[in-house]
């Protein structure tokens, strides 16, 4: 089996990846203008130009940036993708190990295969019984019960079990996340605000779709507490990401993880109440649903 990431492989050694650079690999980010810096700073150590990336385009989802690219006439450009990162990131491995760069997104390249044996070890899915499809960034996506994606991110924090080098890759990439949120997200958006809250307790990573996962370290809920994942998937798709931070951060609420005071700090994502186009309350969004420990 081929070294399975970039970080267990050496890469951020072989271009001189930081960790702020090795954050944005790990993001969906907003496309600002410091994202896109970092992006080129990524694609210039290893080498490549933006027309390398095979994501597509989209807006910024950071809306002052793109007001602001209107304004001076700029249109969006694949390094403001949201997975710029990840597929600079995917680049890198492609370059690292002397294979095609043209089609690395397909699902039989060497990086797509050594991402799914990745994810399978740490999911405890077997490969075969991943399911596979293809992301909106056009790289294969994979699909397994919302148990399995949760144990994937509770080893992210605790890989112990794993093997050294394999260990140690998990920890720098926590550690990158935990060090530069503003890298794996963006401004006011849940996955770096409640990192930066959590200060060192725990890692968020959105999806798309309603998806929301998060990582609480070791330590994070009481001396000796066992690292702890979770998965999310809202039903609907969560147009407008109005669900799925709102059920998260009750979830870290109910666990202990963040106490009453650090939630009041995210109002945004907190309980609130529903507007009508005339600022007149119609309603509430709350969270309705308890945790239950299974025996």
């Amino acid at each position: 089996r081929r070294s399975s990431d970039l970080v267990e492989a050496g890469g951020l050694e072989a271009f001189g990846i930081t960790e702020r650079e090795l954050a944005l690999m790990c993001a969906s980010h907003s496309g600002t203008d410091e994202h896109v810096a970092v992006v080129r700073s990524i694609q210039q150590k290893i080498g490549v130009s933006e027309d390398r990336l095979l994501c597509g385009t989209h807006r910024p989802y950071h809306t002052p940036t793109y007001e602001a690219m209107l304004r001076r006439g700029e249109a969006p450009s694949p390094n403001r993708h949201n997975c710029s990162g990840k597929h600079s990131g995917f680049l890198a491995y492609a370059l690292l190990h002397d294979t095609p760069l043209e089609d690395y997104i397909a699902a039989e390249h060497p990086i797509q295969q050594a991402i799914l044996q990745t994810f399978a070890d740490m999911s405890g899915v077997p490969e075969a019984q991943v399911h596979t499809g293809i992301d909106g960034c056009s790289a294969p996506v994979f699909a397994v019960p919302l148990y399995n994606a949760a144990l994937a991110f509770a080893r992210l924090a605790d890989p112990t079990e794993f093997s050294t080098s394999r260990a140690r890759a998990c920890q720098r990439i926590v550690r990158a996340m935990l060090k530069h949120p503003d890298m794996v997200a963006g401004p006011e958006r849940f996955d770096t605000e409640v990192m930066r809250l959590g200060a060192g307790r725990l890692v968020a990573k959105a999806g798309a779709e309603g998806y929301q996962s998060m990582a609480l370290l070791p330590g994070a809920l009481g001396e000796c507490s066992p690292a702890l994942g979770i998965a999310i998937k809202i039903a609907d798709g969560d147009l407008g990401k109005r669900a799925a931070p709102l059920v998260a951060l009750e979830i870290l609420r109910q666990l202990g993880a963040l106490s009453e005071g650090e939630i009041a700090q995210l109002p945004q994502f907190a309980p609130r109440p529903v507007l009508n186009w005339r600022k007149i309350e119609a309603g509430e969004l709350r969270p309705v649903f308890k945790l239950v420990r299974e025996a």
